[in-house]
Parts: C-alpha cells; sequence; structure tokens
C-alpha cells in the first residue's frame, strides 16, 4: 500500500516514539488524539474526519469505512490488532473504502449521530463502532466490533468488505436508494417537538419507568450489562424529595451499596470501573472513565446529603482520592481515562491469585482479606482469550463491615483497621506491576463534571482542599480551553487545544460555574456562568424547532 504522511504519500519505513521503525504511517500521524495515535501506524490508509477524505471518496467514487472509538476500549484494541494491524485486511480496506478514524471522545457530535444510525439499524450499539457510508455521509449499513474473519455467527470483516464491494460495483442504486431511506429515517426519530409541559405526569412516568426496568435482587436497571446510571440516580433522589415515595430513594440506595461492594469499585485503589457485563456487578470492563468518576462522587455526595449514612461520604471520598492521584495532570486539570488492559490483557493490572495475596500480607491478613474479598483457589474470573478461569481473582464483598467484624469477632473499628492496612500492602504491592495505559488528553465537559463533584464535596463534606482544586481546573479551562472571543475549545493535549465547544461543554461549564459560586459565593464565577449561557442561547438555540 501507499504509505502515506499527511497530503503527501511516501513508500519507506519511519520511526516511532519508541525508536522502532514502523513499516507503515498514515495520516493519523499528525493529530493529537491518543486513540488516532495508537493507529498511526496501521496498514489501512487512514484518514482523520476531514474535507479531503469526502473529497476522496467522491472524486473515486468509493464508499466511506468510518470507525470510531476511543483509546481506553478494549474492543477497539481487539480490532486494532486484529484486523487494523493486518497488511491482507489493510490492502483489502484500502482497495474499497476510504477509510476514516474517529475519536468519539473529541468529537462526540458524529458519535453520537452514527451511534443512533447503529442502534436504528442493530437494535444495539458500542464501540468500536463500525459504520459504512456514501461518500456524501449517509450511511448504509452499520455494526460495532467485527472480528478478521467470520465465526460464530458474525460476519467478518474480510468477507464484509468483499461484499460491499461487490453490491457497490453491481446494486449501486439500489444501496443508494438504502442509504436515503436510513437517513430520512434517522432525520425523523432525531427531530425533537418541543410540545407539551414538563408537569408531574411526566415525572410519575419516568418513575414507573425506572421501577419497572429495576433488579430488585441486585440494583441497578435491566438484567446483564450494567451500567452505574448516575443520571437515574439523580432523578431518583429528586422524585423521592418531591413525592416521599420510599422506593425512589431504595432504589439508589440499593445500587450504590451493590457498586461499592462489587466487582466493579476497585477495592484497593478506589475509583470505579465502567460499568458490570453481569447482573451482580461482580465482573467489570476494567477501564475507569473521568466522567463515572465525577457522575458518581455526585450520586455518592446527594445521597450521603439525603440519608446522613457516611458509607456514602466515604464512598465518594475514595472516588475523589483515587481521582486526585490518579488522573489529575500537573496543570490543575483531568486527564480523560484509565485502560481495561494491561500487557496486552484485560484486567491484568486489578486480579489476583489467591498465591499473591497469601504472599504480600501475613497469614492472618491474608486470611482477612480472602473472606473479605471472595479470593478463591479457582478465581472468579474468566480469561476471554482461553474461556477458563485460571485462578485470578475479581476483589469485591458481598458483606458489611460489620457483618465481617461480627463474623470475626471484633469490633467493626478494629476489623476496618486491619482490613485498612492490608489494603493498603496490597495497593503497595500493585503500584509494582505494569499500569495500564492513560488517556492524557483534557475534556472540557468531562473537565467541568469534575469541578461539580468537588465543589459538591467541598460543601457537603466541609474539605476546602477540595474546592481549592475545583478553582484550579476550572481556572485552566479559562486560561487553555477559551478563544478570545469567549468561545470554549473542547480539548487539550500537549498544549495544543482544538475542536470547537459542543453544547455539552458548554452546558456543563455553567453547571461548574454555578456550583462554585455556591460553594464560594464569589461572583464572578455567576458572571461567568451567565456569559456560557449567553452562548448557548445565541449559538445552540434552534429556533425553527423552538
Amino acid at each position: 500500500m501507499k504509505r502515506s504522511n499527511h497530503n503527501h504519500h511516501h513508500t519507506g519505513s519511519s520511526q516511532s516514539s519508541t525508536g522502532a521503525v514502523q513499516e507503515y504511517t498514515n495520516r493519523l500521524a499528525n493529530e493529537k488524539s491518543p486513540y488516532l495515535l495508537q493507529h498511526a501506524h496501521n496498514p489501512v490508509d487512514w484518514y482523520p474526519w476531514s474535507e479531503e477524505a469526502f473529497e476522496k471518496a467522491r472524486q473515486e467514487n468509493k464508499p466511506i469505512f468510518l470507525s470510531i472509538g476511543y483509546s481506553t476500549c478494549h474492543w477497539c484494541h481487539v480490532m486494532e490488532q486484529e484486523s487494523f494491524s493486518d497488511p491482507e485486511v489493510g490492502e483489502a480496506l484500502n482497495n474499497t473504502f476510504v477509510c476514516i478514524k474517529v475519536d468519539r471522545e473529541e468529537r462526540p457530535d458524529i458519535d453520537s449521530l452514527y451511534m443512533n444510525v447503529c442502534q436504528i439499524l442493530t437494535g444495539n450499539g458500542g464501540w468500536p463502532l463500525s459504520i459504512f457510508m456514501t461518500p456524501d455521509k449517509k450511511p448504509f449499513f452499520a455494526g460495532t466490533y467485527i472480528p478478521r474473519t467470520s465465526r460464530h455467527g458474525m460476519v467478518g470483516l474480510l468477507e464484509l468488505t468483499q461484499r460491499i464491494q461487490e453490491f457497490w460495483n453491481n446494486n449501486h442504486d439500489e444501496l443508494l436508494q438504502s442509504a436515503e431511506q436510513i437517513t430520512s429515517f434517522l432525520h425523523q426519530a432525531v427531530t425533537i417537538k418541543g410540545e407539551g409541559e414538563l408537569n408531574n405526569n411526566v415525572l410519575d412516568f419516568a418513575f414507573s419507568e425506572l421501577a419497572q426496568n429495576f433488579d430488585e435482587r441486585f440494583g441497578g436497571f435491566g438484567q446483564s450489562i450494567k451500567f452505574p446510571t448516575s443520571h437515574n440516580f439523580l432523578f431518583l433522589l429528586r422524585y423521592w424529595y418531591r413525592t416521599q415515595n420510599e422506593k425512589a430513594r431504595q432504589m439508589v440506595e440499593k445500587t450504590l451499596h451493590a457498586i461499592r461492594q462489587g466487582g466493579i469499585y476497585d477495592h484497593l485503589g478506589f475509583g470505579v470501573h465502567r460499568y458490570a457485563t453481569d447482573s451482580q456487578w461482580l465482573v467489570p470492563h476494567f477501564e475507569k472513565m473521568l466522567y463515572d468518576q465525577a457522575q458518581l462522587t455526585i450520586v455518592y455526595t446527594e445521597t450521603f446529603l439525603a440519608t446522613q449514612n457516611p458509607f456514602y461520604a466515604d464512598t465518594a471520598k475514595e472516588i475523589l482520592t483515587y481521582t486526585l492521584r490518579d488522573l489529575a495532570s500537573p496543570e490543575g486539570a483531568f486527564y480523560s481515562a484509565e485502560d481495561a488492559d494491561s500487557e496486552g490483557k484485560e484486567g491484568k493490572f486489578y486480579l489476583w491469585s489467591m498465591q499473591e495475596i497469601q504472599q504480600a500480607l501475613s497469614k492472618t491478613r491474608a486470611d482477612l482479606t480472602v473472606k473479605t474479598f471472595n479470593i478463591t483457589p479457582n478465581g472468579n474470573f474468566v480469561d476471554q482469550s482461553t474461556g477458563n478461569k485460571n485462578g485470578m481473582n475479581i476483589l469485591h464483598r458481598n458483606k458489611s463491615l460489620a457483618d465481617l467484624a461480627a463474623d470475626n469477632h471484633t469490633s467493626e473499628s478494629t476489623f476496618a483497621r486491619h482490613l485498612d492496612q492490608a489494603r493498603e500492602k496490597l495497593f503497595k504491592t500493585r503500584r509494582q506491576r505494569p499500569r495500564p495505559y492513560r488517556d492524557d488528553k483534557i475534556l472540557t465537559d468531562w473537565n467541568s463534571l469534575m469541578i461539580v463533584a468537588l465543589a459538591k464535596a467541598a460543601r457537603a463534606f466541609d474539605e476546602p482542599q477540595y474546592a481549592a482544586h475545583a478553582v484550579k481546573t476550572f481556572d485552566f479551562i479559562q486560561n487553555h480551553l477559551k478563544t478570545n472571543q469567549g468561545r470554549l475549545l473542547h480539548r487539550f493535549r500537549e498544549n495544543e487545544s482544538d475542536v470547537p465547544g459542543n453544547l455539552n461543554d458548554y452546558a456543563f461549564f455553567t453547571w461548574a460555574a454555578i456550583e462554585l459560586y455556591e460553594t464560594l459565593f464569589d461572583t464572578r464565577y455567576l458572571q461567568t456562568a451567565m456569559e456560557t449561557n449567553r452562548i448557548i442561547q445565541e449559538h445552540f438555540f434552534d429556533s425553527a424547532e423552538n
């Protein structure tokens, strides 16, 4: 294939940052996004989302393969290693398509549009997101992860590419017609009519939908894959406060306990993994996202205020301990995420064998840890590549501290102290392991959510250091992510700010400013909130659809 470097194609090798000679280099080498840079040396002739790519597709009459993901996504890594690094796949994709890579965290606007397409066409969504479309951006086929070759009833990328090429050449009009229909259907689906009043009936309906979907046994919503959907809990807390319906508060409390006790929570280093792959919150997808830490801190903080139960305050503080320790940038903002994988395996950094626990701790502490966190010789984590349990354990608790202390015939405070000492020792031991990769881009919307979390926690727990960090982050956005015209930018990395701010950036930054005002009573924050809101009204309000 042609090995490309931005607008000129060149053959020959280039050197990577590690000094290794790279056989291929494509246009993504000039990008700042860590996700795009992960694909800069694929044999696929990737373009970033750009007019140049669409122009090439029009001129050569080729369909477009749009691949969307993010840098800490496990299945994105799998597809990159299995398919995009493979010269045969690269050649097939380059011959058939113009290939475009998008970082969903950098361009949530593009991601949201095509994720709607995938959900409408397939009934589900996820990343990596794979979209096949015409040169004028109209989709005709969508999927998520696609294996290299067909297996388990899933069509493989090589076969799919061949089928699309044949269809594009032989049934061109039919395919264009299908793309037109999908586009017009999508347009109807996303056009929101702002009719009717937001009244109690709407709130009651939302509550009954959540109550119906609630898992009474394990907490959370739905049955298999479970996300910690913070916005649902914030709604339920307000609904409980407004109506005094105890069920609403109980749903929140049950789920927050299940998350804190489950394998989705990092019991040694704190913080919450992205979602659970089962109904019991045991087996997580191990990446840790900044927005989850921020939103769950808000939820645990508000639940503490609603119940005065210190369990929620302790959890909120632990999540902040993780975030301030592992995601804070030296300049005072926050990085985006940590990967699920390390040393090429998902979850490897977080898993423990019985033997590793026994080697790291004294016998008494090891016994205590094994009981508390349900460690077994066989393990509870199934290795995806082999399908076997190989003795590795996800730490999780199914008893409260009070019950564990009673089992050990000791007081809760003594038990908690011993457990904390064991946890500290295991945490130090774990730090010797190769760490998961950290995505070090700084996003305005996610940082704004973190400011909200810190400001709320500062008020609720009377912790001035949280407020001080919130101010640092707020100042960082003001100084580095605003244009001279006062417009927000979405992403900062390696001293460069780019990507025009989207509605989330403005809305969350407004919220951050209001929360800081309510914490510090400095009118400068109120002023910023009003200015930011004015830009939202001016540039994002759709007067045609009012």
